[in-house]
């Protein structure tokens, strides 16, 4: 310490001579000085070291509003699910709609085609049974009720075909049970087993729909 203090004299001897002096006269001023100075470091260090104490370690305050950032969160991505469920569900409801709208479009008239089938049997049946030999000159009035049941079958047939109502007659082809309804089943030489040999009443489809089996014989393994 006393050379501590011979070194601050010497150096503040030239300009400071009266400081000089009193250091000399007086050392424990040079301890007292550096003691506070070391006090007074000390404690900003403490105080330093205590404020970053306390940014590392969250407040209470801080920790509630991040649990309740987290609760809000997840809330919204809860409301957001819901959300996007409501838009599939909705989206789903309307396409079953339209369907249904388009298939009433398309179906809406399928009873009043089965009442018109009937009318339809009931032409094809008459133009059956007239006797084509008979159908001459001779008999004039005979050969315009043919003609005319011939042009009325074959107009009604255009209506049908306009609104998507196709005929099914199935003879020669293979048995669909969807398509045809089978009457019976006989062995046949010459045909095919699983064919269609016979149809009794003819079937009709509307807009690919089976509206009407054709009534049909079945060859089978004889």
């Amino acid at each position: 310490m006393a050379a501590v203090a011979q070194c601050v004299r010497g150096a503040l001897r030239p300009r400071f001579p009266l400081l000089s002096f009193s250091l000399r006269t007086s050392p424990r001023l040079l301890c007292v000085a550096t003691q506070q100075k070391n006090t007074g470091q000390s404690l900003e260090e403490d105080q330093s070291q205590s404020q970053n104490e306390q940014k590392v370690e969250p407040s209470s305050a801080e920790k509630m509003l991040t649990e309740e950032k987290a609760k809000l969160e997840e809330q919204l991505k809860e409301v957001t699910d819901k959300y996007k469920r409501a838009l599939a569900d909705a989206e789903n409801v309307r396409q079953r709609s339209q369907k249904l709208v388009e298939e009433a479009k398309l179906y809406g008239i399928q009873s009043f085609c089965k009442d018109l089938l009937e009318v339809a049997d009931i032409l094809e049946k008459a133009t059956e049974s007239v006797p084509k030999e008979e159908i001459k000159d001779e008999n004039p009035h005979l050969k315009s009720l043919y003609e005319g049941l011939v042009m009325t079958e074959v107009q009604i047939q255009k209506v049908f075909k306009k609104h998507g109502l196709l005929r099914l007659n199935p003879v020669g082809a293979k048995f669909d049970p969807y398509e045809h309804e089978a009457l019976f089943h006989a062995p046949m030489e010459g045909k095919e087993p699983g064919t269609i040999a016979l149809v009794s009443k003819i079937g009709y489809k509307l807009h690919g729909r089976t509206l009407r089996p054709a009534l049909v014989g079945v060859v089978k393994d004889a």
